[in-house]
């Protein structure tokens, strides 16, 4: 096992860190000798591979549970073809979900966005994240809803989730699937 030892003047006593990526961290007072720390991180052998047991399996988790999506080249074919099928489906399905709700918004961008899925403009233009294309439909109605109520309440408030409930009653579920399952 590799470790790495740390002397400080104010630790009282003998202390052992484990990191996510597996790093092994003693840290030691100055009085006691490398010996007896080796000694004590020998007797926490056990627990010491189980914490680093949990980490690993909390990654493995991690990596099967998230789904990496697309991100073609820009400029490049699937990049252009993937941003006109975008545009065509938030068209589309901001006239169906209009239906319903009957507010007025501006105009409808679609960018390559890195860290956001959507926003409204205080004007009520609407910009979609190109990547949409490749969401399972239910959560690209939500995406797609959720901006639309933007219109109307630019906020996160109770109203807006009553907007949004409207369409879209699950989307709780929606929002803490996107956040967790896809990059």
């Amino acid at each position: 096992m590799v470790h790495e030892i740390r002397e400080s003047d104010r630790a009282r006593r003998l202390g052992i860190t484990v990191h996510p990526d597996g790093r092994v961290v003693l840290t030691k007072p100055k009085r006691i000798s490398i010996r007896a720390a080796e000694a004590f991180l020998a007797k926490h052998q056990e627990w010491i591979e189980t914490a680093i047991e949990k980490f690993r399996k909390r990654v493995e988790k991690k990596r099967i549970d998230q789904i990496l999506l697309p991100r073609p080249r820009k400029n490049s074919t699937a990049y252009k073809e993937a941003r006109k099928t975008a545009r065509a489906l938030v068209t589309e399905r901001l006239t169906h979900f209009n239906e319903l709700y009957r507010f007025t918004y501006g105009t409808i961008s679609i960018r390559d966005q890195k860290t956001r899925w959507g926003s409204c403009s205080a004007k009520g233009n609407l910009s979609f994240n190109y990547r949409i294309v490749y969401l399972p439909k239910e959560l690209q109605d939500y995406i797609i809803v959720h901006e639309l109520c933007h219109t109307r309440e630019h906020n996160h408030g109770s109203k807006f989730w009553d907007q949004v409930a409207r369409a879209v009653p699950n989307h709780a579920l929606l929002k803490r699937e996107l956040r967790t399952r896809y990059r």
